[in-house]
């Protein structure tokens, strides 16, 4: 992972969504999530275009039970983009770098 994605866990979430001036495009993945994989590349190319106006973090699932469950993810990959610490866009699913984009487009 580059240093413009942040690595979250159930001990740090709330605080860095919260605290972040930017919205932050959260990817709920896991090791062994094939999908997840697939778009990893994606999200670090995201995240260096729109550095100072998104902020990019990962959590592993299997290892951040509370916050997994607390925002429902069921399937992974799913992104959610959280804006002044509420959730605005939920995106589940492997997607392509230009859907990302457009679905994210309002708060970019």
């Amino acid at each position: 992972m580059s240093g413009k994605i942040v690595t979250l866990d159930d001990a740090t979430f709330d605080e860095h969504v919260k605290a972040s001036e930017v919205p932050v495009l959260v990817d709920f993945w896991a090791e062994w999530c094939g999908p997840c994989k697939m778009i990893a590349p994606i999200l670090e190319e995201i995240a260096q275009e729109h550095a100072g106006k998104l902020e990019i973090g990962k959590l592993d699932i299997d290892n951040n039970l509370d916050v997994t469950r607390r925002y429902d993810v069921m399937s992974i990959p799913t992104l959610i983009l959280f804006h002044q610490g509420e959730p605005k866009v939920r995106l589940i699913g492997a997607k392509p770098k230009g859907q990302l984009l457009q679905e994210l487009a309002d708060y970019l």
